[in-house]
């Protein structure tokens, strides 16, 4: 496996927290700590666009490809919904005093999550809120859906994952995941396994067929695992981390192929927050506290 440092793109003002796809190929937007969205062009690299200016710290990221519509979490407020083609706000939704860490998407409804607890539901068509889910008082970190068993796994501040069934919302089961906050859960491709991390450093392997037990138990990194995230069509997945490291694994056997840091490859130097491979490409994108987003050729 070679790695090759493709590009840096800076003009962040603080760290970088969240990546999101584009309509199209070589386009993504990422925002952080200064409230800046920007949207970024793989083959332009020196022309960093100012898509949005939020007066809070800006967290969560989802794109709705459907409608072409940018989703952002405005902390302390609720939802923003822009339209990415003419940059023109499409709708808001004011939802919470609390932070909002994470934004997902799924056949017409938006889970957002927020600091306090809640993971609010909302109708995307009619930007109204369906449901509130309240199954913690610690902070709902990171979501993902298993469309097979028909599942969301929610991780949370108090060291749980929380499966909850995708029709009704209800509590399934409670995974007594790690010994500190979840920060990312990712089903695997086939939906057969669910990775966990956090702050422990451990990285989890959970067979979904066999509710959920523990498959793997690696310990990943030195810190906080704070994203994990699968390759669009290899048999690779990403880890990244408060250690300052990039981690590149065999999705099928769980096993480590290539670290990519700051001596070996003039990677980030603080914390990497947030990870994203593009769509039909061999690109890894990378934000990190130290204002930067890099991207990585992966051959």
């Amino acid at each position: 496996m070679l790695v090759e440092k493709f590009d840096t793109f800076s003009g962040h003002r603080d760290c970088v927290y969240a990546l999101e796809k584009g309509n199209s190929l070589s386009q993504f937007f990422s925002s952080g700590g200064d409230g800046l969205v920007v949207r970024w062009n793989v083959e332009k690299p020196d022309t960093g666009e100012l898509f949005a200016k939020i007066p809070t710290s800006v967290y969560a990221l989802a794109f709705d490809e459907k409608r072409n519509h940018l989703w952002i979490g405005q902390n302390f407020d609720g939802i923003q919904v822009l339209d990415i083609l003419n940059k023109k706000e499409v709708g808001s939704l004011k939802i919470s005093n609390a932070s909002i860490f994470v934004i997902k998407l799924f056949d017409n409804q938006a889970f957002v999550g927020l600091s306090d607890g809640t993971i609010v539901v909302i109708d995307m068509e009619l930007l109204s809120i369906r449901k509130h889910i309240k199954a913690s008082d610690k902070s709902v970190r990171t979501i993902d859906f298993n469309p097979v068993t028909q599942e969301i796994a929610v991780g949370y501040s108090d060291f749980t994952v929380k499966i909850f069934d995708l029709t009704d919302f209800s509590l399934k089961l409670v995974v007594e995941a790690h010994t500190n906050s979840v920060f990312t859960v990712k089903y695997s491709p086939d939906y057969k396994f669910l990775l966990t991390g956090g702050r422990d450093a451990h990285l989890k392997v959970w067979n979904v067929s066999e509710n959920y037990q523990l498959q793997q138990d690696i310990v990943a990194h030195l810190f906080a695992i704070n994203d994990i995230c699968f390759h669009p069509n290899l048999p690779l997945f990403a880890t990244c981390s408060m250690d300052k490291s990039i981690k590149v694994w065999d999705s099928e056997n769980f096993k480590l192929k290539k670290v990519i840091d700051k001596a070996r490859h003039a990677s980030h130097g603080t914390s990497v927050n947030k990870l994203l491979w593009l769509q039909e490409s061999s690109l890894l994108i990378s934000g990190s506290d130290d204002r930067n987003v890099s991207v990585w050729k992966i051959t």
